[in-house]
């Protein structure tokens, strides 16, 4: 990610100190500032949970894995104004990336994309300067479990609680060739991190022998669906009439207790 100039804003959530863990209330939902500071910024809408290959797999059994739609729907994505393709010849320059969109105004395709860094990297404007609650980031990435073959998004965590200027999103093409992007296509998504508290965290090596109840539970899931699965591969009935186990998508375990919280449906709210 780099930092490209902006007229700094006035913001309510400007902090000149870093944050503490006094700083975050606990429970209390971060807030999310937006300001256009072009009038081409590329639009903002909650992430969407369809995509194109877990369509296409059979009866759509991609969905019935929870994590990868509540992954794809946890943030917001920054969608292309335009359609246009871009090419890497393999060099290192930036003129090594060229870009075309027939039709469109060239001063539209480059207040959206440039060759800034070489090295096969094609840049990303967004439009967009972002203010965080204090204490949280956003973590700027691709769509999640939307890939582009060619070329990769690359990851930054970004600290918009007191940041003045809009970041960039960076795409690096893994070859040379030329990719597309469509209008609508996500370049950018954003979702919060609380970057404030990550180090205040220590891993913890822990024995499940310790925790008896939690190794019965992990023992009798792998059972379960050990025997789920057999039963599938072999054709009885009952499982192929069930497909699958439905015991995480629905949020309860094998004797159909539910946990505190639990979603199955993730629908962000769209920028007002």
């Amino acid at each position: 990610m780099s930092e490209t100039a902006a007229k700094p804003s006035a913001c309510p959530l400007h902090a000149l100190e870093v944050p503490t863990l006094a700083d975050i209330p606990a429970g209390a939902a971060p807030q999310l500032l937006c300001y256009r500071v072009d009038p081409r910024a590329a639009p903002i809408i909650p992430g969407r949970r369809d995509r194109q290959w877990m369509d296409d797999t059979n009866d759509h059994y991609a969905y019935r894995c929870l994590p990868l739609s509540i992954a794809n729907t946890s943030g917001w994505e920054l969608t292309s104004p335009l359609d246009f393709e871009v090419q890497w010849n393999g060099g290192q320059g930036i003129d090594a990336v060229t870009a075309r969109a027939p039709g469109v105004d060239p001063n539209d395709l480059r207040a959206l994309i440039t060759s800034h860094f070489g090295h096969g990297i094609l840049t990303f404007h967004t439009g967009w300067l972002f203010r965080t609650s204090p204490g949280w980031g956003l973590w700027v990435r691709g769509a999640p479990n939307f890939a582009k073959d060619g070329i990769h998004a690359l990851d930054g965590m970004v600290e918009t609680d007191w940041l003045p200027f809009p970041f960039t999103m960076n795409w690096r093409f893994t070859r040379p060739g030329a990719v597309r992007f469509q209008k609508g296509d996500p370049f950018c998504f954003v979702t919060f991190c609380p970057h404030a508290l990550m180090d205040n965290v220590t891993p913890k090596i822990a024995s499940l022998e310790d925790e008896p109840k939690l190794k019965a539970d992990y023992t009798e899931w792998g059972i379960s669906r050990a025997e789920f699965n057999k039963a599938l591969h072999d054709g009885d009935p009952a499982a192929v009439s069930k497909k699958w186990q439905r015991g995480y998508f629905q949020g309860k375990d094998l004797e159909g207790n539910a946990p505190l919280f639990h979603v199955n449906k993730r629908r962000l709210k769209a920028p007002e």
